[in-house]
């Protein structure tokens, strides 16, 4: 009699937790297409940032770990259901199903250029690839699935002082892996931007994870595996980023306050995630889920309602904040047609600087887009639930 009710707290805590890390998201974008300071600075750059200003970019960062990781879990769970070969046949037709996604209707909402002169390969297409390289990892057995995350997630930080220089295949196909650049075929610009390494690592590991949400797993043994290992990451990220030594090829130092002093200490690098990128987002996350197993649904039911819909939400909020940018760049004399982007990212384009908001309104925004998504989720949400038969649903 107790298990459903164990069963809907394990699904809910993680439906919680991606639905938060997707509503923060929304901010991150809400901030490239309104943020007037975005338009000069990197909000990162401690040499012109403010604290609200960095913060506002930092907290985002925990949301393509989480949102891979728990990737891996749900691949897990959802293939408790199926055989192995089944699950890895639909983790191949999903991850290139995400992939032409990118390229496709996620690049047209970002920049709404009918041309698609540029692609951002971002956490869509790496989810893609990694659920791709996820689908042969599952045929071995877990304990080699978990050695190959660890040292993919642990290792990769070796591999910083490599570089292939030029516009050649072999450069992008390095970058694919392990390295952020840019690079022009014919007519497109490509952004790579979310290498394959350490990320198919974490979706391996959120993959092994999983095991600790069978219905037949202590509820207490778990939640102290959850905060033992948020607390052993904490630990582990402060001290490794203390010594400088290795896990971020930035390093932190001194600066002219002791709160800046404290930003420059967290500000890692994301692309690619170093291990102290992944340490610092993702250990908070594991005592998030140590704590809110038994949350109230009246506490976590609107937000668990955009973690059930990820793909959907992700979609909208990028179409509803494009437009609405375009909406604003009319009205304050840039014009509509300088919202429609080539050749560069949103917030490199020259022709908008001096567009933009001041940060309480990028927050209002933000509130406003997803308060006005809720109810398309929420609906999204109950045709799933109403129609789990329907094979194309967990395409979307």
């Amino acid at each position: 009699m107790n298990t459903p009710v164990k069963i809907f707290a394990r699904i809910n805590s993680i439906d919680f937790l991606r639905g938060g890390v997707m509503i923060i998201m929304a901010l991150d974008h809400a901030r490239d297409y309104f943020h007037q300071y975005s338009y000069y600075h990197n909000p990162t750059d401690l040499q012109h940032t403010s604290a609200a200003i960095f913060f506002t970019r930092w907290i985002t960062h925990f949301c393509a770990p989480v949102f891979v990781f728990l990737a891996g879990t749900s691949a897990f769970l959802s293939g408790q259901k199926k055989t192995k070969n089944e699950l890895s046949a639909f983790l191949l037709k999903r991850g290139l199903w995400l992939m032409l996604l990118e390229i496709t209707l996620v690049s047209f909402g970002w920049f709404f250029n009918p041309l698609f002169s540029l692609w951002a390969l971002q956490v869509i297409w790496v989810l893609g690839l990694s659920m791709i390289v996820l689908a042969g990892l599952i045929q071995l057995p877990k304990t080699v699935i978990l050695t190959i995350g660890i040292a993919m997630v642990l290792l990769h930080n070796l591999l910083d002082g490599v570089h292939v220089p030029g516009n050649t295949g072999a450069a992008f196909a390095w970058s694919e892996l392990h390295e952020f650049n840019v690079f022009t075929f014919h007519r497109i610009v490509i952004l790579a931007a979310y290498p394959l390494i350490p990320w198919a690592g974490v979706m391996a590991l959120g993959y092994c994870f999983g095991s600790i949400y069978l219905p037949s797993f202590d509820a207490a043994r778990r939640k102290r595996i959850l905060m033992l290992m948020g607390t052993a990451g904490i630990l582990l990220f402060i001290l490794l980023r203390f010594t400088n030594i290795y896990g971020d090829p930035s390093k932190w130092s001194v600066q002219s306050s002791a709160l800046f002093t404290i930003l420059s200490f967290l500000n890692v690098s994301k692309y690619p995630p170093s291990l102290l990128y992944l340490l610092m987002t993702l250990s908070p996350a594991f005592l998030f889920l140590a704590f809110t197993e038994k949350a109230s649904p009246r506490i976590s039911g609107i937000i668990s309602t955009f973690g059930r819909v990820p793909l959907f939400y992700y979609l909208l909020h990028i179409y509803l904040l494009h437009a609405l940018a375009m909406v604003l760049s009319a009205a304050t004399g840039f014009g509509w047609k300088e919202m429609i982007i080539s050749n560069t990212w949103v917030t490199d384009d020259p022709a908008l600087r001096g567009y933009g908001l001041s940060l309480p309104w990028v927050y209002l925004i933000w509130l406003i887009t997803v308060v006005a998504l809720y109810p398309l989720c929420k609906k999204y949400d109950r045709y799933k639930q109403n129609n789990r038969a329907k094979w194309w649903l967990s395409y979307l």
